[in-house]
């Protein structure tokens, strides 16, 4: 018997590591994004997904929201599932309105039961400019989406947690911290909030046997960028290839199993060696 297993821990090399824990992830709303390929990873290592969406918020970016619609995002996660016992729900909620967090959260307890990992990976994109193009209703709008329904999402999450093994949350920020984003400063600000505040609710959580880790997934190819734009930035991997959705969702899936127990306030920079400058 190994010390996971005599504290109680599921064996995390057993075919299914998050067979019977309850996963919420938000922003899955397209198939070429990241939370489609992080919910897809969570469902093959034996999790019950929750998913949240917004498509509207997609529809008015130059990418447009998944051409297939919702239901083909969902039935991607479903075929994903691989545990006979898990189930899946979804809802779509706009998470600038204040009481939409706890809202989600409780749908959520409703629909799936106790919930143990809370991936955080919505975003709000546009809206946004450089020094001196700014107002207050730009910044307001990002602070409302990335910041504040980030930390009322964990709140809620926290509130239901009964101090399991397992708890697991998961912010997903940008690279801000690393290098300029000058024409993203209110998107930039927001996102840089939560590397800030991981390490204090990192702390607070601890006391309930939930980790909290912020990923950063660097530049990721996930439709957003024009064609080229990808040309002109690929050079600067080693790889010489953009970061795809499942890249930081393979480090993503392993920070909620028990393998990550002992990693917690971290800030993790998941890039592949991304150079900033030529």
């Amino acid at each position: 018997m190994t010390d996971g297993d005599a504290a109680g821990y599921p064996d995390s090399r057993l075919p299914l590591p998050l067979s019977g824990r309850v996963a919420v992830v938000t922003g899955v709303s397209r198939r070429a994004g990241i939370g489609y390929a992080i919910a897809r990873r969570l469902a093959s290592m034996g999790a019950s997904l929750f998913l949240h969406h917004h498509v509207p918020h997609d529809r008015e970016q130059p990418w447009g929201a998944d051409p297939a619609g919702t239901q083909a995002v969902v039935d991607g996660v479903a075929q994903a599932l691989t545990d006979p016992r898990a189930m899946l729900a979804h809802r779509g909620l706009d998470l600038a309105d204040p009481d939409a967090p706890e809202q989600l959260i409780a749908a959520a307890r409703a629909e799936l039961g106790h919930l143990d990992i809370l991936i955080c990976n919505h975003a709000r994109s546009g809206g946004d400019g450089a020094l001196g193009d700014l107002d207050a209703a730009m910044l307001d709008a990002h602070w409302a989406v990335d910041t504040r329904s980030t930390i009322l999402l964990t709140q809620a999450f926290a509130a239901q947690h009964d101090g399991r093994p397992g708890g697991r949350v998961v912010f997903l920020t940008s690279g801000q911290d690393l290098g300029p984003m000058r024409g993203e400063v209110a998107y930039a600000a927001a996102k840089g909030a939560l590397s800030s505040i991981t390490r204090t609710l990192a702390d607070h959580l601890a006391d309930q046997a939930i980790t909290l880790n912020t990923v950063n997934p660097g530049p990721v190819d996930t439709g957003y960028a024009a064609p080229q734009d990808l040309e002109a930035v690929q050079h600067r991997f080693p790889a010489r290839r953009w970061g795809e959705p499942d890249d930081p969702a393979r480090l993503i899936a392993w920070l909620t199993t028990d393998d990550a127990a002992w990693i917690t306030g971290q800030i993790i920079n998941t890039e592949g060696g991304f150079r900033r400058h030529d």
